[in-house]
């Protein structure tokens, strides 16, 4: 066994390596570029090397930097986690040549499985299902929209070395691939380094889910079951779940069959994992293809070992050192549910738009582990750490286990309330408001599932009368409690008023009368039952209100405050019926007018600006391309005008709202 391994990479995934490396006696060396030197990863692991600037590019993605620091330090072996180098062939030759050992797959599978055409092939050798499609690279445009057009729209367009979203556009007719297929060779070459794209039908009602694979250096390969990872944004997953509410055990079985099929076919070993698209509206079991092989740990991983008690990445490390797997398929269980969601740091109230800044606040919810609830946090941030523009926005996997679906996501929605995070704006609101989703507990989910279910974006949780009569009891109580310790710290000047039981709360502008009682609040004439734990100055409340437990998260305002349960963040006033009576203004002002401008909707790159001064143009027509964490966002007309001034230059690196066009 290893003594000594280097992490190449960063954040929770370098974090969640070292703890599993620690667990087994074995020394850690981190790497950081300039941007990490005080990230947790670095102070966690045994030993750190500075390999660069901030941009990956100079520092995470130099596999000599890598090789110069196992050296220096000793390490024996690496473990790429995923992204950057994890999916290199060149990397994993480099490591050999220099003997070094690699965790992960041999070359030669990272070869055969990284190019999405020539994998395909192979599957198709190997027996694996595989989607209709054209396998070859295409010249351009044209070649491409006949391509489509003989397959038949809708139609998916593929940068051939694309992953995590990136390089992927959806052509529902020809002028869609007339649109997006330069974009897609461009997102490519960005990303991977390489421009060549391939087209698949689409298809429609699809779920996606993958098949963990795990095989040794001896011939033995298993597969732990399925993921669901159906929930995604633009390609890019954001809850997943294992198993699959709607895989079926003989599903199951075929899928994973087919899987090992294929690793077997090119010599596989380490951790991997098969992707697959499911047709949702197939109750046959025979309605899933292939889609590509991921050679290497994925982001989902933890529900995985949630479910059948494996550490995979205990697993990789033992695989890269020979040992063969300690078990066989009949034993790999299957035990409960588990479900991860993504917190990542963008604004779900701002289309998602990518947020960055440093952590002002940052308090996860306390982990914990029983027979009958599990509830983890795989993060590598800390308070006062910053989200950087150089990396991937996500700030952690908040992960819940129990023995039943329904209460692995009613864990997911506890904890996401308790989760404390200020200075960035976060998806937490959004994860809570979809774990409530009735489409989504019922498990009737296909890709399409945010697009189709938040067509006009994302405006917070519904509200309902029994959650906001819970917001004004508690915020009342928490009013009291503020008074009260008010009145004590005055009556050291004097004789003390009463405090306050009657308080009209008002809650984005609906007012509520509110009366304390002892162990009670009457709202609106309605009497429930309330216990609080509340300090003043709390950020944090847990009440319990007609026997359910709530937790809040308070940001105070001035004048206000906004208290966020169960994904809604509601703006909230608490006041004597005297002083309320005088304050019938709302809140909210009416914010100024910027229809006559375009403004970057997020921090990027200016890449194109496809309109000039003088230039009259239709609503939808498009006028610029921002480049934002290596996606091209492009913005388009929301209305007919003629632009009257150009405010930015091609090239220009533009902050949030900066104008780009002014309309006359």
């Amino acid at each position: 066994m290893f003594t000594k391994i280097l992490i190449a990479n960063r954040g929770e995934i370098a974090c969640r390596v070292i703890r599993t490396a620690k667990k087994m006696g074995i020394r850690t060396v981190a790497v950081y570029s300039d941007a990490d030197a005080l990230a947790p990863h670095v102070t966690m692991a045994d030993e750190a090397v500075h390999i660069g600037p901030p941009p990956a590019a100079e520092s995470y993605l130099l596999a000599d930097k890598i090789i110069a620091a196992c050296q220096a330090t000793g390490a024996q072996a690496v473990h790429p986690g995923y992204g950057f180098l994890s999916e290199r062939e060149s990397f994993a030759k480099a490591l050999a040549d220099a003997g070094i050992a690699f965790i992960g797959p041999p070359a030669n599978a990272i070869a055969a499985m990284g190019d999405k055409i020539e994998s395909k092939k192979l599957a198709k050798a190997a027996g694996v299902n595989v989607v209709p499609g054209y396998l070859g690279a295409i010249a351009d445009t044209d070649e491409a929209v006949k391509i489509a057009t003989d397959i038949g729209y809708p139609v998916m367009m593929k940068a051939s070395a694309g992953g995590g979203g990136k390089g992927m556009r959806l052509a529902w007719s020809e002028q869609d691939v007339r649109e997006g297929f330069e974009a897609t060779k461009r997102e490519g070459l960005a990303s991977f380094g390489d421009d060549r794209v391939f087209i698949e039908k689409f298809i429609e009602s699809p779920r996606h889910i993958e098949i963990q694979l795990l095989g040794d250096q001896h011939g033995n390969i298993v597969y732990l079951n399925e993921r669901e990872c159906s929930i995604q944004r633009r390609h890019q997953k954001v809850v997943e779940e294992a198993p699959s509410p709607f895989v079926t055990p003989a599903m199951r079985k075929a899928m994973g069959e087919q899987a090992v099929a294929l690793a077997r076919a090119v010599g596989y070993y380490s951790a991997g994992t098969v992707e697959l698209i499911v047709s949702g509206a197939d109750k046959t079991g025979q309605g899933f293809y292939f889609l590509e092989m991921n050679t290497r740990l994925q982001v989902e991983h933890p529900v995985t070992e949630e479910i059948t008690g494996l550490d995979l990445v205990e697993q990789m490390i033992r695989v890269a050192a020979g040992e063969p797997l300690g078990f066989t398929q009949d034993e790999v269980r299957l035990n409960g549910w588990s479900m991860e969601s993504r917190v990542y740091a963008e604004d779900p109230y701002r289309n998602f738009l990518p947020s960055t800044g440093r952590l002002t606040r940052y308090r996860p919810p306390a982990e914990r582990r029983s027979a009958d609830a599990v509830v983890r946090v795989d993060t590598g941030v800390m308070e006062g750490g910053e989200v950087s523009i150089f990396y991937d926005p996500m700030i952690a996997k908040l992960v819940s286990w129990a023995p039943t679906r329904e209460a692995a996501i009613d864990l997911q929605i506890d904890a996401i309330d308790r989760y404390e995070i200020a200075g960035v704006g976060t998806n937490l609101d959004f994860l809570s408001a979809l774990a409530q989703h009735q489409r989504f507990r019922s498990g009737e989910i296909t890709t399409g599932f945010i697009a189709e279910e938040y067509p006009e974006g994302f405006h917070g949780a519904p509200e309902t009368p029994v959650a906001a009569q819970a917001v004004a009891a508690v915020a009342a109580a928490m009013a009291g409690i503020d008074a009260e310790r008010a009145l004590r710290v005055d009556g050291q000047l004097g004789t003390p008023l009463e405090p306050a039981a009657h308080w009209i709360v008002r809650i984005d502008g609906e007012e509520h009368d509110v009366v304390l009682e002892a162990d009670a609040a009457v709202v609106d004439g309605v009497r429930v039952g309330l216990s609080l734990g509340y300090r003043p100055g709390a950020t944090l409340v847990e009440a319990e209100v007609n026997g359910a437990v709530l937790a809040l998260r308070v940001a105070r305002q001035r004048g206000y405050a906004m208290i966020t349960t169960a994904g809604r963040a509601r703006k909230v006033q608490a006041m004597r019926p005297a002083v309320a009576a005088l304050r019938h203004h709302m809140i909210d002002k009416i914010p100024p007018d910027m229809s006559k401008f375009l403004v970057s909707p997020m921090p990027g790159l200016l890449t194109r600006l496809l309109v000039a001064e003088g230039d009259r143009v239709e609503a939808g027509q498009p006028l610029a391309t921002v480049e934002a964490m290596k996606m091209e966002n492009m913005l388009r007309a929301e209305k007919a005008g003629t632009v009257a001034r150009v405010a930015a230059e091609v090239g220009a690196s533009l902050a949030i709202d900066q104008v780009i066009l002014e309309f006359g």
